[in-house]
Order: C-alpha cells, then sequence, then structure tokens
C-alpha cells in the first residue's frame, strides 16, 4: 500500500484550507479526482455521484478533488459540487500526493494517510477493488461496478 506524499493543503470550495491529514481525523476519505477540462472526466460524473451517494452513509467523507481553480470547478460540476465535499486543486499539488497519473480516479485514503486503493481511468474493475475495499474497511455493502449507465471502459487523461 502507498500512502499519501506530504500533507498538502485541500482547497474546499466552501471553507477555509487545511492540510489533508486534518480531514482525516474521524473517516477515511474516498476521493472522486476528475479534471473539469476534460470530456473523460465528465462522462463519470454520474457514476461517482452514484459511488458517493451509496457510501455516503458508510463512516467515510466522500469528496470531488478536482484540477482547477474554484470557479471553473464548481461550474463544471454544477450541483455535485454543493451536494458533496469539493476540492479545487489547480496545481494538481493534492492529485500528486494521491500518487494519481491519470484522471478520473477513484481513491480510498485512510486515516493514517495508507492509500488503500486507487483505480485510474475508467476501469471498472479497479474500481470495483476501491469498492470492496471501502465496503470491507467500513462493514458496508460494496456497491456494483460498472453500474447499468455507466460507460465503456476508457483509460482517462494524464495529470
Amino acid at each position: 500500500m502507498a500512502t499519501l506524499d506530504g500533507d498538502p493543503d485541500l482547497n474546499p470550495l466552501n471553507g477555509d484550507a487545511r492540510p489533508f491529514s486534518d480531514w482525516l481525523t474521524t473517516f477515511p476519505m474516498l476521493v472522486g479526482a476528475i479534471d473539469p477540462y476534460t470530456h473523460e472526466s465528465s462522462w463519470l460524473l454520474d457514476t461517482v455521484k452514484r459511488v458517493f451517494h451509496h457510501y455516503q452513509g458508510a463512516g467515510v467523507r466522500v469528496a470531488w478533488l478536482a484540477t482547477g481553480p474554484a470557479d471553473g470547478v464548481s461550474g463544471f460540476l454544477g450541483p455535485y459540487a454543493e451536494e458533496f465535499l469539493t476540492f479545487a486543486d489547480p496545481d494538481r499539488v493534492a492529485v500528486k500526493a494521491l500518487g494519481l497519473t491519470t484522471l478520473p480516479a477513484l481513491t480510498l485514503v485512510r486515516q493514517d494517510g495508507t492509500i488503500s486503493a486507487s483505480a485510474e481511468g475508467w476501469d471498472p474493475a479497479g474500481w470495483r477493488v476501491v469498492s470492496e475495499t471501502l465496503a470491507e474497511q467500513t462493514g458496508w455493502t460494496p456497491i456494483s461496478v460498472p453500474g447499468p449507465k455507466d460507460p465503456a471502459p476508457y483509460a482517462g487523461t494524464p495529470v
């Protein structure tokens, strides 16, 4: 298992920036990392929303991590930016700290900064592993991945 590389600040759209570790004090975090300037990330917005809804009550913090400035992120996500905790990462510092090289991605970070599972691009089998790992850690039922309306697999775009 990898660990978070450093402790970069996470900048929520509504609030003050705090170190990544401050967001992990009570619960692990399931991060949906996206690039608001690519089609590849836009194709998975509904998929990530479905995953987030499933795990909201599971003792995990769900959050978008978008590689753009706050106003661009807000415009790209629309109501999803208000529905879920959303971080803007215009310099891609947090994305790189997670060790991600391709977006979109789904990453599970434990309270100690350990990355328990991560999948890059739209790799349904990889996302299923993240879901199953989260379910095992929280005692929750894993979500079906892919879902009936999810797109065909694709590689994603470089960070």
